[in-house]
């Protein structure tokens, strides 16, 4: 059974074995379903397989045993490299993907329960994704998302500074907004054109919408005993989306693409920082300003 998805205007192909119990937990994945791969070559392509990979790997990052948030564990394989998925340190794997070293073909081992198999095919997918798409020029952000007046307003932080929250204000307080993904949509130029799209990923919000709108403005939190907001130089709107992008430094072809996509975004979109508090003060000195 295969799955075609178009996300971003990237096409993408999942193949499960017929009645696969997963199949019934990858609900986020309706609204992206396309009848046939097209004409454009798939971006990549995630094959389920009943049977855990048996060659080694070479460790080449291991995430942090302290952090509180899902493990990703990324080694270097004969054929490719290889990612382990675990819902939270020192947790059993859920997942196993061996993938090519141009990011296009997957082979995903996920034992376990349906709920279980669906963490890992989601991270799977996400992964291929990030990496096959830093060479389409799209980048997987971590941020929440609004559409107002048919533009879209990204928000980044840190884990905890209070993202969807403030979108959770503009959708309270600012007539019009319409949430488009809460954790991880993606960035992609189009026709010259800084656009974001809903995802089928969207963190701890079921929020999975095909849509897409030209950005107005990216806007970096960070809390604060007053509500202020300020421009941030073309170098500090680099610094600033690059730490919320997805990715993996050490892959320098995947870096080298981001930077492309990068620079021109840090060019043409006008980047905020907003220190703020949780309020709808905050939300509408935001909003005046990156959409007045």
């Amino acid at each position: 059974m295969t799955r075609f998805l178009q996300v971003a205007g990237l096409t993408i192909a999942l193949d499960l074995p017929d009645g696969h119990p997963v199949a019934g937990h990858l609900h986020n994945y309706d609204p992206f379903g396309i009848p046939g791969p097209g004409a454009e070559p798939l971006l990549f392509r995630l094959t389920v397989v009943p049977e855990a990979p048996a060659t080694p790997g070479e460790v080449l990052y291991r995430a942090p045993q302290e952090s509180g948030e899902p493990v990703v564990n990324l080694l270097r394989t004969e054929a490719g490299f290889r990612a382990e998925f675990a819902p939270m340190p020192k947790t059993p794997v859920a997942g196993v993907l061996d993938f090519s070293r141009d990011f296009r073909q997957g082979y995903l081992y996920a034992p376990g329960a349906p709920a279980t198999q669906a963490f890992a095919v989601n991270n799977a997918m996400m992964l291929l994704y990030t990496f096959a798409g830093a060479f389409r020029s799209a980048l997987e952000m971590h941020s929440s998302v609004v559409m107002h007046r048919g533009r879209g307003f990204l928000f980044l932080g840190r884990s905890g500074t209070g993202k969807s929250t403030h979108s959770s204000l503009w959708l309270k307080y600012i007539e019009g907004t319409e949430l488009l993904n809460d954790d991880n949509p993606v960035l992609r130029i189009v026709d010259g054109t800084v656009r974001v799209f809903g995802t089928p990923w969207s963190g701890k919000t079921p929020c999975y919408k095909a849509k897409d709108v030209p950005v107005g403005a990216i806007v970096r939190l960070r809390q604060a005993p007053q509500n202020t907001i300020s421009r941030l130089g073309m170098v500090q709107a680099y610094a600033s989306v690059l730490s919320s992008c997805s990715g993996f430094r050490p892959f320098r072809e995947v870096t080298d693409a981001q930077h492309e996509t990068l620079s021109a975004i840090a060019r043409d979109i006008p980047c905020y920082l907003l220190d703020c508090l949780p309020d709808e003060a905050a939300a509408r000195l935001c909003q005046t300003t990156v959409d007045g």
